[in-house]
């Protein structure tokens, strides 16, 4: 299986290269990209220097233009996807179906992967994108188990890829208003989900707080690691329980997964982390190199080193085990 890999800046795409990526996907320094946060991502000069750094080295650049076109604002969008496939993507990442129109018309020779933002998650949907746009590839949802993938890629012509480790989002993709109900900042238009500018941390007695936009998201004990205040991660009453309503503070791993994931038909294993630096990207990527290679019994070990990179210190195999709540 492949190995896609992020970088939010050309030290960290440099990094994925080397630690043996078989492709790394980026995004340009504005809201096309659903990872457009401060000190992120590339301009034109640098997307071109390192698509020729990868390219030296038999590796893809794909470019994420992976977020909603704001209507009156098309040009953007149109002008990022004729900017990158001028500077030689391998592979353009989209979401909105007219952005994939624009691209299919335009530049039918590009190669068009559909982005896990489009939430396509069956054979019907999966085929309308190949039939009507040309899609290569399509990035599944992070809520298939393995059995739904199976059953799946036999009714699909194209190929299908998954995450494999990073951080875990099982809202809809592509839908989802949480940040933007506590921020007013939107991942699936402005690229923005929970920016730094709204976060908080106090100090309350003997808890640390956790804020977002004003809003209270978690208090955690001296002793309990404190993550990052993502309303959908965030701790809630309900009626007499408290606990995470729609997902723990942890992140995806399917390290155990590997062997099920590639006889379902999966063709590529991406790993989340463009707002990551490059030192987490060069170990994530050699770990997962590494355990590509390895025999199943071998795999645990490498599991350890990553669990240590994950948010929380602890890691979940999400849907593909069908565990949580």
């Amino acid at each position: 299986m492949e190995l896609i890999c992020p970088a939010g800046t050309p030290a960290a795409y440099r990094e994925a290269v080397d630690a043996g990526a078989d492709a790394v996907y980026c995004g340009f320094r504005d809201e096309t990209n659903a990872r457009n946060f401060p000190g992120l991502n590339f301009t034109r000069e640098e997307l071109a220097a390192s698509i020729a750094y990868g390219k030296a080295r038999n590796v893809q650049t794909y470019v994420a233009l992976n977020t909603f076109m704001r209507a009156g604002a098309e040009r953007l969008w149109y002008k990022a996807a004729d900017d990158a496939v001028l500077l030689g993507a391998d592979a353009l990442i989209v979401a909105d179906l007219a952005l994939m129109a624009y691209i299919a018309g335009t530049h039918p020779r590009q190669r068009l992967h559909v982005s896990v933002q489009a939430s396509a998650s069956n054979a019907d949907a999966i085929s309308f994108l190949v039939q009507s746009f040309g899609a290569r590839r399509l990035v599944l949802p992070r809520v298939l188990t393995v059995a739904d993938i199976a059953a799946l890629a036999p009714k699909v012509a194209c190929e299908l890829e998954v995450f494999a480790f990073g951080g875990l989002c099982v809202m809809a993709e592509g839908r989802c208003s949480l940040s933007s109900y506590a921020t007013g900042l939107s991942p699936n238009m402005q690229g923005v989900c929970s920016p730094a500018s709204h976060v908080r941390y106090r100090e309350d007695g003997d808890e640390m707080v956790s804020e977002l936009g004003g809003y209270t998201i978690n208090r955690f004990g001296a002793d309990e690691p404190a993550g990052y205040p993502t309303l959908c991660k965030g701790r809630f009453h309900i009626a007499d329980d408290e606990g995470y309503a729609f997902e723990d503070p942890v992140s995806l791993d399917v390290m155990e997964h590997l062997d099920a994931l590639r006889d379902a038909g999966v063709t590529a294993l991406k790993i989340e982390g463009r707002q990551r630096g490059k030192a987490y990207v060069a170990e994530v990527v050699s770990r997962l190199r590494q355990a590509l290679a390895a025999t199943p019994e071998q795999r645990p070990a490498l599991l350890a080193h990553l669990r240590r990179l994950s948010e929380g210190q602890r890691t979940t195999a999400g849907a593909y085990e069908k565990k949580w709540r």
